[in-house]
C-alpha cells in the first residue's frame, strides 16, 4: 500500500507563488510510491483545482467552520471548500487548539459538519511537552480522540484520517524518535478498537507530522502503525517536497 503524504502550507504563498508552485509539482509528481493532498490557503484552492484536474493529487484545506452557512463574517463552510475542488480538511491541528483557542467540543461539530457536506477529515492530536514530560501522552491523546470522534457512527470513520502531531516536536526542530510514534500509534489504535471495533482499528489511516525533513521522514514514516506523513514548512520547497513524494517508501 502506497503512503499518504499531506501537505499542510499554512498561512504562506500568494497565488503567484502557488501558479510556480503547482505548475512544477503536477508536471513532476511520478504517483507511484504516495497518494498526495496539499492544503493551501482557502484563496489557492480554485487555481490549485485547475492545475490539478486530471492528476492523481487531492485537495483539501486547512480548517473549516462548524456552521453550514449564514451570518458568520470571515468563516468559510464546507460546502464552499468542496466547490472549488477541496476534497478533505485538517481539523484540530495544535495551531488552531492552542493559539485559536478551539475546544475538542468544537472540534467535534466541525467533523460532524464536514463529513455530512461531503468531505473527508485529516484530524490532528497530540500533546505538549508538559504532558509528554509527566507521562500524561496516553491520557491526552485518548481524551482527544474520544471527545473528537464522539457520536461517530464507524461508516463515518471510513472518512477520517488521524494525524498524530506531538506539539512539542512542530516547527521547533525537536524530532519525535520512532519509539514515540510507535507508542502513539498504538494508542491511537486501541482507542478506536474499544470505541468502534477491530475492523476500525485496523484500517483507519494514521499519519505521523512534527517538525518532519528530507532527512528524517525515511526513519519516521516507517514506524509501525503509521501510514504516511502530514508536512509543514518543508512541504512548501517544491523540490524537496517532489522529492519526498515521489521516493518515500
Amino acid at each position: 500500500m502506497k503512503k499518504l503524504i499531506v501537505a499542510n502550507f499554512k498561512m504562506n504563498q500568494n497565488i503567484e507563488e502557488a501558479k510556480a508552485y503547482f505548475t512544477k509539482f503536477v508536471s513532476l509528481f511520478n504517483g507511484e510510491r504516495a497518494d498526495v493532498i496539499i492544503c493551501p490557503p482557502y484563496i489557492s484552492l480554485p487555481l490549485a483545482s485547475f492545475f490539478t484536474r486530471g492528476s492523481k493529487i487531492k485537495l483539501g484545506a486547512q480548517n473549516v467552520s462548524d456552521e453550514e452557512q449564514g451570518a458568520f463574517t470571515g468563516e468559510i463552510s464546507a460546502d464552499m471548500i468542496k466547490a472549488v475542488g477541496g476534497e478533505y480538511v485538517i481539523i484540530g491541528h495544535s495551531e488552531r487548539r492552542n493559539k485559536f483557542k478551539e475546544s475538542d467540543k468544537l472540534i467535534n461539530k466541525k467533523i460532524k459538519t464536514s463529513l455530512k457536506n461531503g468531505l473527508k477529515c485529516i484530524l490532528c492530536v497530540g500533546e505538549s511537552g508538559l504532558d509528554k514530560n509527566a507521562g500524561k501522552t496516553g491520557e491526552v491523546i485518548r481524551k482527544q480522540l474520544e471527545e473528537d470522534l464522539k457520536g461517530l457512527y464507524e461508516n463515518e470513520l471510513e472518512s477520517v484520517i488521524i494525524a498524530y502531531e506531538p506539539i512539542w516536536a512542530i516547527g521547533t526542530g525537536n524530532n519525535a524518535t520512532v519509539k514515540d510514534v510507535e507508542f502513539v500509534a498504538k494508542i491511537i489504535r486501541k482507542v478506536i478498537l474499544e470505541n468502534f471495533s477491530e475492523k476500525a482499528s485496523r484500517d483507519i489511516q494514521l499519519l505521523y507530522g512534527g517538525s518532519l525533513n528530507e532527512k528524517n521522514y525515511q526513519a519516521l514514516l516507517s514506524a509501525t502503525g503509521i501510514d504516511g506523513g502530514l508536512f509543514g514548512g518543508v512541504s512548501l520547497k517544491v523540490d524537496a517536497f517532489l522529492n519526498i513524494a515521489n521516493s518515500v517508501k
